[in-house]
């Protein structure tokens, strides 16, 4: 297997066990048993535990920002948006991905991995605020929406069959956001 074969291979176990156990909880060894190679492997690719996760999780908000960027190009203002809502409401199916993102808060505790979140999330505030004509307000409730989307997918409420539940994964239309704005949330 070529080195970026296998460098692919391991980021693909790894990011299921950090997805499932987090920084902490996750097993070096256990990443290099299942990709078939030894723990002096995966620290001689990666360096360190963390170094790992912080390239999954930053991985996982660049999917999510870069997709939002694509979708919304060409567009400005509520059509950017629902363009980006859709996008993301759709990149909701990636589970590993998602779990990634909140596993990456999760670990916040730790200065490093929390300025590195901080980034993740400053891009993604500045791909859905950037040359849209968007109020900060308009914003601030379209990724609020998104973390409540976010907390309904890590829970799986696609398999739950209750009222809330499905308001949880009732996707959001942007004529929602038509009134939220900076003026009229004074």
């Amino acid at each position: 297997m070529s080195g970026t074969a296998r460098r692919a291979q391991v980021l693909a176990v790894a990011a299921e066990e950090f997805a499932a156990h987090g920084l902490h909880g996750a097993s070096t060894e256990a990443i290099a048993r299942e990709a078939g190679i030894t723990q002096a492997y995966v620290f001689r690719m990666f360096g360190t535990k963390k170094a790992l996760f912080l390239e999954l999780v930053q991985a996982a908000f660049a999917r999510v920002s870069d997709g939002m960027r694509d979708v919304a190009e060409g567009r400005s203002g509520l059509d950017a948006l629902s363009a980006m809502g859709a996008q993301y409401y759709g990149l909701l199916a990636d589970r590993t991905g998602l779990l990634l993102q909140l596993q990456g808060f999760a670990a916040c505790g730790d200065p490093e991995v929390r300025d590195a979140v901080r980034a993740c999330f400053a891009r993604m505030w500045d791909t859905a605020a950037d040359g849209n004509g968007l109020d900060p307000v308009t914003v601030k409730t379209f990724l609020a929406f998104g973390m409540l989307l976010n907390a309904g997918a890590a829970m799986d409420v696609g398999q739950v069959e209750e009222p809330w539940a499905d308001g949880v994964r009732t996707r959001i239309q942007a004529g929602l956001f038509e009134h939220v704005t900076t003026e009229t949330n004074r």
